[in-house]
């Protein structure tokens, strides 16, 4: 996969993409990693904000210097135009995996009060938001999904278990995890994850899965299709809680 990020303040992006499962992503060829300075792309002193028509407070990132940015690369007709702005789709586990699948990623990272429309109306292919909440500016949202993402990829991960496993993957949170030592101060592993007996395992992570669910994000229930067996696990935990 190839990614291009576009922003103000490119340095923001060397620490994260030079660590962790990131660097390793690089390493192995999974992914490529660029970043362009949109003010390399301005034409007035590399002046990339003006005020808005109509007046009103802040600052707003000029059209020209965003097209120049995303039309200097050489990418493909394919490629995912992303905006990164509060206005924008929610961002969830099943748009990372959608955008897993692509062959190239384009994330725009803006700054001050917003965008000139014509970049919405006639550039991106996406708007993201990653949340009810305002950063300063994109760069650490576009962090985000494009972790998200790569940790996808094939071949990134050590065991390829671990992403399908991942709170949200399945539609519900992540079952508890535990390590050694089998007892810590007294407080002791569940007897079943020592027991040797997978099937008991993977049965008491069910359970656990859409109980952590039930307790903390019973929103999420709505929105999946559970099996007849999950949805009779669901029945007697919703029991026990009455």
């Amino acid at each position: 996969m190839k990614i291009n990020v576009l922003s103000l303040f490119p340095p923001m992006f060397e620490g994260v993409f030079n660590q962790s499962i990131l660097k390793k992503a690089q390493e192995k060829n999974a992914v490529s990693l660029n970043v362009t300075d949109i003010r390399e792309f301005a034409d007035n002193k590399r002046q990339v904000d003006d005020y808005p028509f109509g007046g009103g407070a802040g600052m707003v990132l000029k059209a020209e210097p965003i097209f120049n940015a995303v039309e200097s690369l050489a990418k493909s007709e394919k490629a995912r135009v992303i905006l990164m702005c509060p206005q924008g789709e929610r961002f969830t586990q099943q748009k990372a995996e959608e955008l897993a699948q692509e062959e190239e990623l384009v994330f725009i990272c803006g700054h001050y009060e917003g965008y000139d429309e014509r970049i919405r109306e006639h550039l991106v292919t996406d708007e993201i938001s990653i949340g009810d909440f305002v950063l300063t500016g994109g760069e650490l949202a576009a962090m985000t999904v494009i972790d998200s993402v790569v940790r996808l990829l094939p071949g990134v991960l050590g065991n390829a278990d671990s992403p399908v496993r991942d709170s949200f993957s399945t539609g519900l949170l992540e079952h508890p995890q535990y390590t050694r030592p089998a007892d810590f101060r007294g407080w002791k592993v569940p007897a079943v994850l020592t027991s040797g007996n997978h099937a008991k395992v993977d049965q008491w992570r069910e359970q656990q899965a859409l109980k952590r669910t039930l307790e903390r994000r019973p929103d999420l229930l709505e929105y999946i299709e559970l099996s007849a067996s999950q949805q009779k696990l669901l029945n007697e935990l919703k029991k026990q809680e009455n």
